[in-house]
């Protein structure tokens, strides 16, 4: 019996390329039961991450122009971890297998199909790796590689050129489930669940329309996200800087005194001032580091709840 796929898409402001990609994803959907990949009763499921456009009217149209869309609507923007993860966990018990995936259609569609057969050939997690990053601009390229051999060196266990277009298996979700963290980093939490994985390779495209929702800056906040949710490594960069900084001071308090003593010492305010600025500035990003650690302490007892959904659009057609 073939599987039923749910296809997770998370949405925010997507209003001018949902009505381009919408049909695409619909026509690999039929693609793979046509194959005999897939169910019948497999769905494509949209996640309204609280957009200020008309994404959501525009889901709520698509699903009731064809029964293989449905959609929920977060109550608030969350940000895109959220969005994926309200997906996942809305979807996992109504089906076999997941696909995560963006709407921006930048992502090869088609890989799915290989996702699903690696799935079949008994991977529970099927990654979508990049093969190449040949359309990024060289900044672009730069930054994002180093972004994951930065995250690698920080001890944080991730796909390389992997981001969040992957299959999961409502095996391995429901032992997802488990992890209540606050402070999400999917592509880092999800191989912490271990079972059979396989990577599929593919070709990245340009964005069919609209504008990116990841700028730099954003980039840098999932980096830092996910180096001090999943890596305590950090903090024993600290104490070791720590131990070192000592073992620097005790040598130089022998020399001062030695000098002292030998008559060699001199007035001088230089070498004051570079010391206590050297000193300052190593406690100052210490004392960063730790309070971004204590950040994310705080938001974890809260345990708030990570997405609240107002809106599905089964509701709507079942008159609730």
């Amino acid at each position: 019996m073939s599987p039923v796929l749910y296809i997770i898409i998370p949405c925010y402001n997507e209003q001018e390329v949902l009505p381009v990609t919408a049909p695409l994803f619909l026509e690999q959907l039929r693609s793979m039961q046509a194959e005999g990949l897939i169910s019948s009763d497999s769905k494509i499921m949209f996640v309204n991450d609280g957009s200020r456009d008309k994404t959501w009217e525009i889901i709520k149209d698509l699903s009731a122009q064809n029964s293989s869309f449905v959609g929920i609507s977060q109550s608030r923007n969350r940000g895109h971890q959220n969005a994926v993860l309200a997906g996942l966990m809305e979807a996992y018990s109504k089906c076999d297998i997941t696909i995560s995936i963006d709407c921006d259609g930048q992502d090869d569609i088609t890989a799915m199909t290989d996702m699903v057969k690696e799935y079949l050939s008994g991977s529970e997690v099927v990654y979508g790796v990049r093969s190449s990053r040949k359309t990024d601009t060289f900044f672009k390229r730069t930054t994002a590689e180093g972004f994951y051999k930065f995250l690698k060196l920080m001890g944080v266990e991730v796909v390389f050129n992997h981001a969040d277009y992957r299959l999961i298996s409502s095996k391995v979700l429901k032992e997802f489930a488990a992890f209540k963290e606050v402070n999400l980093f999917l592509r880092g939490m999800v191989p912490l669940v271990g079972f059979k994985s396989s990577s599929v390779y593919y070709e990245r495209k340009e964005r069919m329309a609209g504008e990116t929702h990841y700028p730099l800056s954003k980039m840098i906040a999932l980096a830092v996200d996910g180096i001090t949710s999943l890596s305590v490594k950090p903090l024993r960069l600290i104490s070791s800087l720590g131990l070192f900084m000592s073992l620097i001071s005790f040598a130089g308090l022998i020399w001062a005194v030695v000098s002292k003593l030998t008559g060699n010492a001199a007035d001088g305010w230089a070498s004051i001032v570079c010391i206590i600025c050297l000193l300052s500035s190593v406690q100052l990003v210490c004392i960063g580091i730790l309070g971004e650690y204590i950040g994310k302490i705080y938001m974890e007892v809260k345990k708030r709840p990570r997405y609240i959904i107002s809106e599905r659009t089964e509701d709507e057609k079942d008159g609730k």
